[in-house]
């Protein structure tokens, strides 16, 4: 919604800042809850003194997450591909967990639930190195402050 009446600029601007500081806020509380538990894996680990495959693909996903948290803070846009990585390991991680408890038919619709993401993965790299957005192509032009898809 787009209102031009210049009474409502101030509340506008104040809407958005108090919008923007409760969503950097919420990043920093995952960011922190992230790298707490984290942290917590490798005492695990440490104390157990081993690692093991779903060890590491745990980290794997505490790495995507703070990632992703990463490129939010320096781009100001979400790569939807982030989230989609992050549920294939966690696919993959459930799998290796539960291999010995799961009938064939549930490890082939986790099986297929990967492959489904995989292919949503390149199917959106596709779309943007096939039809880029407009603000790239301004991008591309020289004005970089518009670059709102970089893969």
């Amino acid at each position: 919604m787009k209102i031009n009446a210049r009474a409502f600029r101030p509340l506008q601007r104040l809407f958005r800042l108090g919008l923007d500081g409760v969503e950097y806020a919420g990043l920093l509380v995952i960011a922190f809850a992230t790298s707490v538990a984290m942290y917590d894996e490798v005492a695990i680990m440490v104390k157990r003194g081993s690692v093991t495959l779903t060890d590491l693909l745990l980290m794997f996903l505490f790495l995507e997450v703070l990632a992703m948290i990463g490129r939010y803070f320096s781009s100001g846009q979400l790569p939807v591909r982030f989230p989609l990585y992050i549920a294939m390991v966690a696919l993959a991680r459930y799998l290796i967990l539960d291999l010995k408890e799961m009938s064939e038919w549930r490890m082939l619709a986790v099986a297929a639930a990967i492959f489904l993401l995989t292919l949503g993965v390149l199917v959106i790299r596709y779309g943007h190195v096939r039809f880029p957005y407009d603000e790239d192509k301004d991008a591309e032009a020289g004005d970089k402050a518009k670059a709102y898809v970089r893969e």
